[in-house]
C-alpha cells in the first residue's frame, strides 16, 4: 500500500514537473524509484517468512505464528508510513522545484 501511494504521489510530480519544466524530469523519478524498491523489500520478507514455514521438518508452534505475524506488520507499517512520507515529499518537492 505504501509502496503504490508513494508512486502514485511520485507519478503524480512527474508528470506536473514534465509539464512545467521538462528539463527537470530526470531529477523527479528517483521518489519512484525508491517507492518501488518499498515494494520489492515487502517482498523479500514475505519470501523469507514463508521459507520459514515447513510443518514436515519443524512443528509450528503460536510463538512462531506471532514472530511471522509481528514481523510481516512491522515490514508493512513501516512501508506504509515511509511510502506515505515519500508520496508527499516528492510531490510538494516537484510543485516547489517547478516554480
Amino acid at each position: 500500500m505504501g509502496a503504490a501511494y508513494g508512486t502514485a504521489k511520485s507519478g503524480v510530480g512527474v508528470a506536473s514537473m514534465g509539464v512545467m519544466r521538462p528539463e527537470l524530469v530526470m531529477k523527479s523519478i528517483v521518489p519512484v524509484v525508491m517507492a518501488g524498491v518499498l515494494g520489492i523489500y515487502g517482498l523479500i520478507i514475505a519470501v523469507i517468512i514463508s521459507t520459514g514455514i515447513n510443518p514436515k521438518v519443524k512443528s509450528y508452534y503460536l510463538f512462531d505464528g506471532y514472530a511471522h505475524l509481528s514481523s510481516g506488520l512491522a515490514c508493512g507499517l513501516a512501508g506504509l508510513s515511509a511510502g506515505m512520507a515519500i508520496g508527499i515529499l516528492s510531490s510538494r518537492s516537484g510543485q516547489s522545484r517547478a516554480d
